[in-house]
């Protein structure tokens, strides 16, 4: 392995994903351009944390923010055979949409 890192550069930008026969993501719509998963390379689940309160209410419920969560999905994708790269992808049980939340290629 070379001395190189590959930083994630971050984004908060609305995608549209199909998923698969699993359920991961299978292909994503991002900026226009279609990506096909070629890959998932990790996967795991995010809390919000408690300290910051996602409640309008002047006094939040206890717990009630920790049962916010979102999953990620770290990605290997492509379009065509020269283009690829490494994807984070969110989807929040709350509101139901996807982001695409970083990127490295």
């Amino acid at each position: 392995m070379s001395g190189e890192e590959t930083q994630m550069r971050l984004y908060d930008d609305p995608v549209e994903v199909r998923r698969g026969e699993t359920e991961g993501p299978d292909q994503f719509l991002w900026r226009g351009r279609l990506w096909k998963v070629r890959a998932v390379l990790a996967h795991w689940v995010e809390t919000a944390p408690w300290w910051q309160s996602t409640s309008e209410a002047a006094e939040p419920t206890v717990g009630a923010d920790l049962l916010v969560e979102r999953e990620l999905w770290r990605v290997e994708a492509g379009r065509g055979i020269s283009t690829s790269g490494v994807f984070d992808l969110s989807f929040d049980w709350s509101d139901g949409h996807w982001q695409l939340v970083g990127c490295a290629d």
